[in-house]
């Protein structure tokens, strides 16, 4: 504690620091210097900004200094990097409890000789600490570095304790465990000493892969028992209150009954709760939107009247006899002599205790993510697809320039300036069997010719069939607004705002006049289930039959178990029909489908077969259709005619394509977690049998199950042999994509029933399956998948209220190669509800759009790359719906080309990370409007201090190329003496217009025979060039 209160670092505004010993005091004190802080640990430097974030601050802190005086210190966002608010000071404790001054080597020098005698010389421990280098596991000869070592009651010497009685058990049985991990370590590190030829000789020295280990004695480290018992007096602390509660009532068993009336019950246990007039109750909701709907439902039952208790001191103010209702956040209630709780939890069934996280704002860090790295494949609008080699700044007519060099097919190279980087776009997808173009060969706009043609052609018949629809009627489905919301009340977890979004959308087109055809997008486990429930129920209380069409038996069991537990007491006949049903049940099914007895079908394609006919299907919902096959669709496409239909997929789908298709194909998407997933934590880590033995046998006994993914079906043997040696204990099942379709099925459902306690597969894992009893995830050689890869085979785990566990390995040994190295650090650190759904519709592969639009549409991605697909679909469908003709094509974005005679560029003395000036260039393309450029530079200001003349002239030019496009200017080349101005296609938008304006500029301004504007001006300085081009292209976008 003496030493931490030492080391102690606090600063104020107005206050000079020497810079020199505030990064000594960082760097001693365990703090990481990195180019972006998002991390507590760690601190950037960038000339007179200082990024850090403190330990126990829940945001990190930037130092703006002015010379050696802190002028200004904010907290900012370390996803944006944008400042939130100023702070008048700030305090900093070490970030590690393990100091390496000169006072404590030396003490544990001395402490280690003293221990173990004298030192071998190939003692690494003992080398490292000597030399002031940081050792892995330094902290276990923690002892060895004071003079005296503290516990947590010398910290608070006063605080009141609730001490478990159970607490020594879970002791002894931690430091069994600490022990079985030291024996299994010795026994795995003895094996392999002798498999390598070394005899293991039994010595007070373990060996540890060849070196010297000495563990200090356990006391050492722990405190003994009987210090417990003197420094901890055993009397209760004076504002403690001994309740004398006992459990309270759970309506579970009145949820279960067909016809169960869960508030008379609850109406029926308040009133009759033995006493009722001795006692007062308070029903305890999970958040304030909770308690508003309970006590609406509550007043509806004549339960009342309610008082709202804003906190427990209001609770403990209502008289024997009242109830209260207000938010706390129990899962169960208990009764007291003069107090009953009953949780919404008891009466609703488990609902998710935590408030919905702020949803973070991660677009800049996706950007920052997925900039271009040196390798990737690019597509120039105007010569097609190359390799982004390097960033290289030129030199021309003494001017700087950084241009990004992009290679072609024959080694042709290419550099595009970075102001002009919206010509680029990333290909995305599979790069694995793309060929690189010829510079100037006919083959690129050949192909993106005939992209835009079907593309055309498929945004005019993807309208016409929209159009089609509203010609079209079909039920209204509609119910009472009481009966819907007793149903929606039954959801056991608080909706997201995304979930809200779609119920209400998919609600809306069913009590529309034309057929509903949408598209939920959403991962597994996101809440599209939900949003289906929804939509079944009003339709079948409307009085309309629902088929619920799945692609496998295991899906349509799955969602017969939700859709069965869901309707119970409403009344309503649901049925499954798949392969797995008897003859007998098959045939009763079909009946009550045609004599409409069966309100709710679930099944597989076994739905499309012979002698299934509806007495009134008003709604159709399909789940994953992409995966039926070309008979099923088309058979789907007969029962689609003026039913409302629900289509669900988990594929990702970006935001920029659902905009794209707006009014042509309805889409929601779900991209919001629920309100208490947990994140999962993630370790990377070299292959380790002691961590994987460890972390498959803690989630077998906390009663889960486990998914071990193998990138290669040729090394699952191997791995499964593996398995056997690590864990005998445990039942492994395996499953790849080579199996039989029926045998694949059969070991996944006897996966999901928990015959087994392992699956071990290839990255198949089925995207459509929720089994929330899967816990751990270990990934094998996790270096050879893509991010979104890493990303949906993370997401199969983490899909209850259980903390999820992913350990990506590698082989231990081998140096990564960096892009993979770079890869598993970001799914490390990256939070998986934030923005893991959103990185995989970034990143997305060929099967998003391909999935949404049909195959064809995959083969023309694979031609022209996924983001200038996105951008062409887009102007197709913007066209189709103006009435463009075919031939006209669909007009391109474009990007004038500016030269000023200015240096343009981000120089690496104001940012030094390429990666981060590589983001930086890439989100200019993004600048809109004069809105967007000011932002833009607010934010490098924050971020990286005052802003340099060359990126001023950076964001001038964005600025002049947006005035550029309204003006219909192609390129701007100005100089001392004027500017020469040439039209997009050589030709002048409005030549009436601008034929005017140039007899008004009486000689200033002369139109060439070529077209081109020659602007004559005397601008003897780059500030008056850029203020002067800027006046003349909005007086030429006045013309228009």
């Amino acid at each position: 504690r003496e030493v931490l209160e030492g080391n102690r670092f606090a600063a104020s505004k107005g206050q000079d620091i020497n810079l020199e010993s505030f990064q000594s005091f960082l760097q001693k004190n365990g703090y990481l210097r990195t180019e972006t802080v998002r991390e507590p640990g760690e601190y950037a430097m960038r000339g007179g900004i200082v990024d850090l974030f403190p330990p126990g601050y829940s945001e990190p802190l930037r130092l703006d200094l002015f010379g050696s005086e802190i002028d200004k210190i904010r907290t900012f966002d370390p996803d944006t990097q944008r400042s939130l608010k100023e702070i008048p000071e700030f305090s900093l404790f070490p970030a590690t409890e393990l100091f390496m001054d000169e006072d404590s080597i030396a003490r544990f020098r001395s402490g280690y000789r003293e221990a173990f005698g004298v030192v071998r010389d190939d003692d690494p421990l003992y080398e490292a600490v000597s030399a002031g280098r940081r050792y892995n596991g330094t902290e276990h000869w923690l002892p060895l570095f004071y003079e005296r070592m503290d516990t947590l009651f010398d910290y608070v010497p006063n605080a009141a304790l609730t001490m478990d009685p159970h607490a020594g058990q879970v002791r002894e049985d931690r430091l069994d465990q600490i022990k079985d991990f030291f024996e299994a370590r010795k026994t795995l590190e003895g094996a392999a000493s002798c498999k390598n030829g070394r005899k293991n000789t039994k010595s007070k020295d373990v060996s540890l892969s060849g070196s010297v280990y000495h563990p200090l004695p356990v006391e050492r480290l722990y405190v003994e028992e009987a210090w417990e018992g003197e420094e901890l007096s055993p009397f209760s602390a004076p504002d403690a209150e001994e309740g004398h509660a006992k459990k309270g009532r759970d309506f579970a068993d009145i949820r279960a009954l067909p016809d169960g009336d869960v508030f008379a019950a609850l109406k029926e246990y308040i009133e009759g709760r033995g006493g009722s007039l001795e006692r007062k109750t308070f029903i305890a909701a999970y958040s304030e939107g909770a308690a508003v709907r309970l006590k609406g439902l509550m007043e509806v039952a004549a339960i009342g009247p309610l008082t709202d208790c804003a906190d427990y001191k209001a609770v403990k103010k209502l008289q024997p006899g009242q109830i209260g209702i207000g938010v706390l956040a129990l899962e169960r209630g208990f009764v007291a002599p003069d107090l009953a709780v009953i949780t919404e939890a008891d009466i609703l069934g488990d609902r998710l205790a935590r408030r919905a996280q702020k949803k973070r704002r991660a677009d800049n860090f996706l950007t920052e993510i997925s900039s271009l790295s040196e390798g990737d494949l690019v597509v120039h609008v105007d010569h097609g697809v190359g390799k982004f080699v390097a960033l290289e700044t030129l030199e021309a007519a003494k001017t700087l320039h950084d241009c990004l060099k992009i290679e072609y097919a024959g080694g042709d190279r290419l550099f595009v300036p970075v102001e002009n980087i919206d010509v680029l776009t990333r290909f995305g997808g599979d790069e694995g069997s793309v060929q690189l173009d010829k510079l100037g060969g006919a083959g690129w706009q050949a192909r993106k010719a005939r992209v835009k043609k079907d593309l055309m052609v498929m945004a005019e018949h993807l309208l016409e069939i929209a159009a089609a629809r509203q010609l079209k009627k079909a039920q209204k489905l509609d119910i009472g607004e009481g009966l819907y919301n007793e149903f929606a009340a039954r959801f056991p977890y608080a909706e997201t705002e995304d979930q809200e979004r779609a119920i209400g959308d998919v609600l809306g087109d069913l009590s529309g006049d034309y057929p509903m055809d949408r598209l939920i997008c959403g991962d597994v486990g996101f809440g599209k289930t939900e949003v289906a429930l929804r939509a079944a129920y009003v339709a079948a209380m409307a009085g309309a039959q629902v088929a619920v069409v799945v692609p496998t038996t295991l899906l349509a069991r799955q969602h017969y178990q939700n859709f069965t537990a869901r309707f119970t007491g409403t009344g309503l006949r649901i049925e499954q029909l798949s392969r797995l049903i008897s003859a007998k049940d098959t045939k009763a099914v079909k009946e009550g489908l045609a004599d409409g007895s069966v309100n709710i079908v679930i099944g597989t394609h076994a739905l499309f077969g012979k002698g299934i006919s509806f007495a009134n299907l008003g709604l159709l919902v399909v789940d994953e259709e992409q995966r039926f096959g070309v008979k099923q669709k088309e058979r789907l496409k007969e029962l689609k005619n003026n039913v409302h239909i629900l289509t669900l997929t988990a594929t990702p789908i970006p935001r920029t394509l659902q905009m794209s298709l707006t009014g042509v194909k309805e889409m929601s998407l779900i991209t919001t977690p629920p309100v208490d997933r947990l994140a999962v934590r993630s370790f990377v880590l070299p292959f380790d049998p002691v961590v994987v033995r460890e972390a498959l046998l803690r989630e077998h006994y906390r009663g889960g199950q486990s998914f071990y993914v193998c990138p290669r079906i040729k090394d699952i043997e191997q791995v499964a042999e593996t398995l056997k040696e690590l864990v005998p204990e445990l039942k492994t099942v395996v499953a790849h994509g080579q199996m039989a379709p029926d045998m694949l099925e059969e070991r996944m459902s006897a996966f999901y029933e928990g015959k087994y306690d392992v699956l071990l597969a290839t990255n198949i894992i089925e995207s459509g399956l929720d089994i929330p009893s899967a816990n751990t995830l270990i990934v094998h050689r996790s270096d050879l998948f893509g991010l979104s890869q890493l990303y949906q085979i993370r997401g199969r785990v983490g899909r209850s209220k259980v903390r999820a566990y992913a350990y990506l390995t590698y082989l231990p040994g081998v140096q990564l190669n960096p892009q993979a190295q770079k890869r598993l650090e970001v799914i490390e650190t990256l939070d998986t509800l934030g923005a893991g759904f959103q990185l995989a519709s970034h990143d997305m592969d060929i099967r998003g759009a391909g999935n949404l639009l049909g195959d064809q549409q995959s083969g023309h991605i694979r031609e022209i790359g996924v983001e200038l697909y996105q951008q062409m679909l887009e102007e197709a469908v913007a066209a189709a719906r103006e009435g463009g003709d075919m031939g006209a094509g669909v007009e391109e974005r474009w990007s004038p080309q500016i030269n000023l005679g200015t240096s343009v560029l981000i120089p690496d003395t104001y940012i030094q990370d390429l990666n981060v000036r590589m983001s930086l260039y890439r989100r200019l393309s993004d600048l809109e409007d004069s809105d967007d450029i000011e932002s833009f530079a607010a934010e490098l200001i924050d971020r990286f201090g005052a802003i340099p003349d060359e990126v001023n002239n950076l964001l001038d030019i964005v600025a002049i190329k947006q005035l550029c496009r309204k003006a219909g200017v192609g390129s701007v080349d100005a100089g001392p003496k004027g500017a020469v101005i040439g039209f997009h296609k050589d030709s002048p938008p409005n030549v009436e217009g601008l034929m005017r304006w140039i007899a008004e500029k009486g000689g200033a301004v002369k139109l060439r025979p070529d077209q081109k504007l020659v602007a004559i001006r005397h601008w003897d300085s780059p500030e008056k060039r850029v203020k002067g081009v800027q006046n003349l292209m909005k007086a030429l976008s006045t013309l228009l």
